[in-house]
Parts: C-alpha cells; structure tokens; sequence
C-alpha cells in the first residue's frame, strides 16, 4: 500500500520509521519531510496548510492511507477535507480535534463530565483577567486558549509575572490569535506524565507512557520550547496509576466527546500531572507528542498500519497493543539560542554512524538536504534517541550516541531523564 505522512518534524520523522517497518506498505510519502524524513520517504514540497493540495496529491497518487502528524492541519479541519473525497485519513475531524485547538473547551469538557483537572477561570478580554489575578494564589499558570507550538503556557509565581504574562498573550500577541482568549488555572504540583492513546471513537488504547522536558536548559531553566527530550517509560506511571487513569481520565475522556457528538478518532495525548489526590489532566493533544513519538514508537511492538486501521475501522477492541520490556531516552540537539534567536544552515556531519546501530535512531527535525549536504534548518534539529534494558542504560546509550553528530552551534541538556536518579534514589 501507498502512505502519505503529512508534517515536517521529529515526531513525523518517528512515524515514518515506523510505517517504514510493515511489511504491508511499499511506498511512503511525506509532504512537506525533511531531511532524515528522505530516508524512508518520498518528500513533497506541499506544506501541511495545503488542505486542497494534500488531497489532490492523494488522489492522483492512489494514497491508501495518510496519517497527519502535526496539530495545525488537524484543528483546521484537514481530516474533514480528505473524508469528503472519500479519501482514508487517520486523525481527528475538526469538531473533534478542537480538544487541543482550545484550551477553554477541554476544560469545559473535563468540567462537565467530572474529569479530574485543576480548577480554572476563562477569560476574554485583559481587564477581567488582571481584576481576577488581584485576589489569585501563586504560583499560578496561563495558558493561550489556541495552538502555540507547546509554549503558550506560562507559571508565574507572583502577580506581578502574571500581569506582565497576561499583556504577552493578550496584548502584545506574542502568539497571535492563540492569546485572544486564555485560561487561568491553579498550579498543580506533582510528577509530569505524558501518555499517548490510539482512539477508535469509542474505544481508547494507552500506549507505554514517557516524560517530557519542557525547559530550554538544566535543571528546568529558561524558556519553554517544544521538547529538550524525553525518556519511557516514566517510573512513576505504576500500574496503579494507569489503572486509574484508564477509569477516571481515558475511557471518560473518549465517552464525553462522543456525548458531545464529537467522535474521537484519531491519537489522544493526555498529559497527567501526578498529584497528591491522584493523576490530574494538565492537557490533551490530538496527535502524536513531539518528542514523545521519539521514545514511545520505537518500543512498540505491533505494526503502526495495523492499528491505525482498526482505529478507522473501530476496531481497537481487537488490537493486542503490545511494547517491549525495556526503556528509550530521546535527547534534542537544539540549534544555540533556541527557542529564542539561532542560526541555520550548519552542515551536520556523522549522521552515517547511525546506520545499522541496532537500537539507536537520529530523528531528524530541524533539517534540509542541500548540494552540500543535510544542513540545519530549525531551532530543534535532531532527537537522538537509544534504547536500554532500563531507562540508566537507555539514557547513557542516547548521550554517548549525541557525540557521533555535530554542526556548528550544537545545544543540548546534559541533565534530560534526571528524574530516572531520583526515582533510584
């Protein structure tokens, strides 16, 4: 069969691979791809927003399958597109995809139907924001309503941070529309854990699960960016836990947004903080996380067009979702300066030495091929990522394997899966 992947990144790089495994595909397309993407895939310089041209592609193709990577597409309604041409897509539709599009309807959603979260205020315009923050408890954390590349949250721990954050989002538009409206929610203490799910609409299947590092730098400082690393499974995501999540956070989820005749079908990330009073959502997406692809894809044991089908086809139920007994750790080597100013088109050299390393991956996602060879294109550019018998060897396999690459202006943390240590400890 014929595969379209559509996005650019590391997690559409990891998807792929993956695809690139069945047995059952004899050709992988990938509009727009990127440089690491071109190992597996034909690239198409069609961008993710194209919605007529991505379907036309399709069409003329013989596409038998495409599996939309990004957030973007998702929310604007791609998968509705590919449906009224009778085209097979697996993602969420529009009506359904709006569980990441906006911050203030999965609240509501988790509100109505008793899905346990933090509590929350919405707020439309900035005068009624900072009249609410007079009287809030700190820290405190805002949140752009719309899609912000994973960093329109911001923890401001006194009120003063949170005015200054409430005119970034409101006023100076640092994420343009995103920030028109914002969430105002408690800050919740605990362990962050990310766990991505295969949906069928009616059916929910949790995939192992991971933990992400959101700051640019050691030790949680600096800015937010889309992902410095990640590793899975998390320890702290027992059985216990998933067993509850599954009760009280996945199954509940799925059946609410077919209350609301919003059908999910498609990748449901849940993003949990694990709290005193027991695992809270601090999020969904409706796609694969990024970098979180990078670690969770690798260890799974089935075949990724196997189980996206059964999803189309709502047939999860029947799906044996299976991962191995072991740990991966994703580190990102980031261009310096990132999320903020960095430089491009650094030639990257040693990316050969990944080829035939059972258990090492190189996920390209800031990248582009040129005559002088595949340059640095994007402010997170590689995700190197190694598998252990356990998240220690797993970790020093991945950092030992960021020294086989480099180009100018490399950045990685050198502390991503700390909490591994403290979990030994």
């Amino acid at each position: 069969m014929k595969v379209l992947i559509v996005g650019s990144g590391g997690r559409e790089h990891a998807i792929a691979w993956s695809v690139a495994q069945s047995k059952r595909v004899d050709k992988i397309y990938c509009a727009p791809g990127n440089g690491g993407i071109s190992q597996y895939a034909e690239c198409v310089d069609i961008s993710a927003m194209e919605f007529d041209k991505l379907a036309d592609f399709a069409q003329e193709k013989g596409i038998d399958l495409t599996i939309i990577g990004m957030d973007d597409p998702l929310v604007g309604g791609l998968v509705d597109v590919f449906e009224a041409r009778g085209l097979r897509v697996f993602g969420p539709r529009k009506n359904a995809a709006i569980i990441e599009g906006s911050k203030s309807f999965s609240k509501d959603l988790m509100k109505k139907y008793g899905i346990p979260t933090c509590h929350y205020e919405t707020f439309h315009s900035p005068e009624e924001a900072l009249i609410y923050l007079e009287n809030a408890s700190y820290p405190i954390v805002l949140k752009a309503d719309g899609l912000a590349l994973g960093k329109g949250v911001l923890i401001c721990n006194t009120q003063r941070e949170a005015e200054k954050g409430i005119g970034t989002l409101m006023l100076d538009k640092q994420f343009g529309s995103a920030g028109d409206t914002v969430v105002i929610e408690d800050f919740m203490t605990g362990r962050e854990v990310s766990v991505l799910c295969y949906c069928d609409g009616t059916h929910i299947k949790p995939m192992t699960s991971a933990q992400d590092h959101k700051r640019a730098k050691d030790g949680d400082q600096g800015l937010n960016t889309g992902g410095m690393g990640t590793f899975s499974p998390s320890p702290f995501y027992t059985e216990e836990i998933q067993k509850i999540c599954e009760e009280q956070i996945y199954q509940p989820t799925m059946d609410a947004m077919k209350a609301e005749g919003r059908d999910f079908v498609g990748i449901l990330f849940v993003g949990l903080m694990l709290t005193e009073d027991g695992p809270k959502v601090l999020e969904y997406n409706a796609r694969f996380g990024d970098p979180e692809a990078q670690v969770v894809l690798p260890r799974m044991k089935n075949d990724i067009i196997d189980v996206v089908e059964a999803c189309i086809d709502g047939k999860l139920d029947q799906v044996d979702l299976q991962f191995e007994d072991n740990a991966a750790v994703c580190v990102v080597l980031a261009s310096d300066g990132y999320p903020e100013k960095y430089e491009k088109g650094k030639k990257i050299s040693g990316l050969k030495n990944f080829q035939d390393k059972e258990g090492y991956y190189v996920f390209h996602a800031g990248t582009k091929c040129t005559e002088e060879g595949i340059v640095t294109n994007g402010g997170r550019v590689l995700g190197i990522t190694a598998k252990g018998k356990d998240l220690q060897e797993a970790r020093k396999n991945a950092y030992e394997a960021t020294e086989w690459v480099s180009f100018d202006n490399k950045y990685m943390r050198s502390d991503i899966g700390k909490a591994i240590d403290e979990n030994a400890s």
